[in-house]
């Protein structure tokens, strides 16, 4: 199920749209030139972004792992972004086919792809929605039907919260969610943050965002352990994405490729 019938005119290619720019870092096609020409300003600016895109990418696929083997059988993924595969749920299908997922972003591309790549199970759903609009996602009809509240749920707020101000207050918003969910659920996050590039680089990078659908707002550890208020912070904790439980049989990260993937925070916490 899918939203549909959105005008072709939703679509805006006059300017960069983040999930078309980090389908492009991921080595994607489904961007347009205006995106591309940002995603490359980006990228020279800085070169980290393209490993820590994919090191996020592999957190996103750990951490669905992760809570599907803990028994979670329904997932909301708010800014799931432009599909790459294994998506969400095809990766928590793997090992549950049982699992639904309910799929929100805000960018129409996304659902002129979600008929052929997200939702070709009677278990998956996708519809256009804003995470600055919470009440809007929890009541909207894809959600009532996938998703059973009296049941655990997995939220997935992957590389999305650093796409809201501080004036939009990202904390309320994940609060919000969060306090919808029942004992159980998990709270799956990651968020952009400048911690480990002094040199400013990530800073200069995020600025080229300022002519975007949505500007990059990178955050301190500090600031970004308050959006798991309510859950229970799993081991090992708020950690660079590379670090948050590597697969059995992974190199364990070094200096030097931490500082090459560092660009994201992650964390998974536990509502008990």
């Amino acid at each position: 199920m899918s939203d549909e019938g959105f005008p072709v005119e939703q679509i805006d290619t006059s300017r960069p749209h983040p999930a078309r720019m980090y389908d492009y870092y991921l080595g994607g096609w489904d961007n347009y030139e205006v995106d591309r020409e940002a995603a490359d300003r980006v990228i020279e600016l800085f070169p980290s972004i393209r490993p820590s895109a994919r090191a996020n990418r592999g957190f996103l696929q750990r951490a669905t792992r992760f809570v599907t083997a803990q028994g979670i059988r329904q997932i909301i993924d708010i800014g799931t972004g432009i599909p790459t595969s294994p998506n969400t749920h095809e990766t928590a299908q793997a090992l549950s086919p049982e699992v639904r997922v309910a799929y929100v972003d805000n960018d129409p591309i996304v659902a002129a792809h979600a008929g052929a790549r997200l939702t070709g199970t009677g278990n998956t759903g996708f519809f256009l929605g804003d995470v600055r609009e919470p009440e809007t996602i929890l009541d909207h009809p894809t959600i009532r039907e996938l998703i059973d509240f009296d049941q655990p749920v997995a939220l997935l707020l992957v590389a999305v919260l650093h796409f809201v101000t501080d004036k939009e207050d990202p904390a309320r918003l994940a609060r919000i969610l969060g306090d919808a969910l029942p004992a159980g659920s998990y709270l799956v996050l990651s968020h952009g943050t400048a911690d480990f590039f002094p040199d400013g680089s990530q800073t200069k990078a995020a600025k080229v965002y300022e002519g975007a659908t949505a500007t990059v707002n990178l955050r301190p550890h500090a600031e970004i352990l308050p959006f798991f208020d309510g859950f229970d912070l799993l081991d090992p904790g708020l950690v660079q994405v590379p670090l948050w439980r590597p697969a059995p049989g992974d190199p364990v990260p070094d200096a030097d490729e931490l500082r090459r993937t560092g660009t994201f925070y992650g964390g998974v916490g536990y509502k008990a």
